[in-house]
């Protein structure tokens, strides 16, 4: 999980831990974990990388931190960037993390299972914008009634442009799970993750016979690490099909292939894909947000599950606490609409009454983040905005801010596509709504519905 040299610049920067106040010395041990982690690559590299910190650290040692050396060392990262990026070799790995360093950054959307070409990205991300048009720039202007049915229409092409662009970066930042999840004080954040992923399996009583669907299964983290706690057989479907190369790799390389596995295909088509009454169980982990018609998308669930099958998920909905007349709350809103890929946000009453409306009985319905101000809970949201740490620095305000300068030197020197740093622009944005959603008490990524075919 090691994060590699541009986390040791910014832990100069900002932690007290590894940094004196007094003679700006870099701690030793912060010099061994980087050299530890650039110990990853070859030969050369190894040589140049450790001349690159050992400047880092007489640069520190003779200065009170002064920018201009601060941009000395970052354009020193680049440089080791930028070299590595030309002579490493790609590598998608289940277990170790895909993008684990710094140099993993030049194959973020341009890697050998990329099904946009290089100069197809920034084609896609004007696509994208465009259906969002007005965006963060006039508030209401996305939630008028003619932009969410174009949304809707388009939905299709809105929701696989967006996972061409934003899989990778996911990937990145989060995980394989791209989800969130209730934290108890004390857990980690991939420990909460599973929880909630494990949650889920309990109350859909997904057992090791069952037949399970998964509803917008994304690259499949969900997927294996619920059927390695229940050994069941699941199906995943995902409308894009960069997700669907890479999440079957990642089941290959668990040894679940034969348990697990994804296709590409419209969750708002279920019927055309799949027989009646075809599985025991379903799930969706924030996958139907991305529905332009739930109801439809509900049908075809219940199209799919046997008599009395359940289906559990966790879905983005605006609170109570949300006011449809209240401009602060529609700017965030519709800023985390056009950062996630959603047509339109909706109410827990209205999700409830389309599940009801679908040949559901809705045995369980509640706010998994209900705890959020708990005093024994972190907030779901602080893991967008919270502190310094190694394993999590990437997902935090300052980890996404270095992600992006990197991005824009890689896109600038033409070693990352064209159109690179919008897409990193655009999730940035996405963040700061989300935080903003979740402190306001007017949003939740994890409304936890349990409902069983009638």
């Amino acid at each position: 999980d090691s994060l590699v040299i541009i986390n040791v610049t910014s832990a100069l920067k900002y932690t007290p831990l590894t940094i004196n106040s007094q003679n700006s010395e870099i701690d030793d041990s912060m010099l061994d974990f980087a050299k530890a982690s650039l110990n990853q690559t070859s030969g050369q590299h190894i040589i140049l990388s450790t001349a690159l910190l050992y400047t880092a650290k007489a640069s520190f040692s003779q200065t009170t931190g002064h920018p201009l050396i601060l941009g000395v060392l970052a354009l020193l990262i680049l440089l080791h960037a930028i070299i590595t990026s030309i002579f490493s070799t790609f590598k998608r790995d289940v277990h170790n993390k895909t993008f684990r360093t710094v140099y993993d950054a030049a194959s973020l959307l341009s890697n050998p299972d990329s099904v946009l070409s290089r100069g197809g990205v920034r084609d896609s991300i004007i696509r994208y914008e465009n259906l969002f048009a007005g965006a963060r720039r006039e508030t209401g202007k996305t939630s008028t009634g003619n932009s969410i049915q174009k949304r809707a229409k388009e939905y299709q092409k809105m929701v696989n442009n967006f996972y061409d662009l934003v899989t990778d970066f996911y990937e990145w930042g989060w995980g394989q799970s791209f989800h969130f999840a209730p934290r108890k004080k004390g857990e980690s954040f991939n420990e909460s993750i599973i929880r909630a992923e494990h949650y889920i399996a309990l109350r859909a009583n997904i057992q090791p016979g069952s037949k399970v669907l998964d509803v917008g299964c994304g690259v499949g983290g969900p997927m294996r690490n619920i059927h390695q706690l229940t050994g069941a057989d699941i199906t995943g479907v995902t409308i894009n099909q960069y997700q669907v190369r890479v999440g079957n790799q990642y089941c290959d390389q668990k040894g679940f292939g034969d348990k697990c596995r994804i296709f590409q295909g419209d969750f708002q088509n279920l019927p055309g894909q799949f027989e009646a009454e075809t599985f025991d169980a379903a799930y969706a982990i924030e996958a139907t947000c991305h529905s332009p018609d739930r109801r439809t998308c509900f049908r075809g669930i219940n199209h799919c599950l046997k008599r009395g099958g359940l289906f559990a998920a966790n879905d983005w909905a605006l609170l109570p606490g949300y006011n449809a007349r209240s401009p602060d709350h529609i700017r965030i809103k519709e800023g985390i609409e056009v950062g996630n890929g959603l047509p339109t946000l909706v109410t827990i009453e209205t999700i409830v009454g389309d599940l009801e409306a679908s040949g559901f009985e809705v045995v369980d319905v509640f706010d998994a983040n209900k705890g959020v101000n708990s005093e024994y809970e972190i907030p779901w949201y602080y893991t967008l905005n919270g502190s310094f740490t190694l394993k999590g620095f990437r997902m935090t305000r300052l980890g996404r801010t270095c992600t992006h300068a990197l991005v824009s030197c890689l896109e600038f020197f033409k070693i990352a596509p064209k159109g690179s740093a919008r897409v990193s622009a655009l999730l940035n944005a996405a963040a700061l709504d989300l935080v903003e959603g979740g402190r306001k008490g007017v949003f939740t990524p994890c409304l936890f519905i349990l409902a069983r075919k009638k």
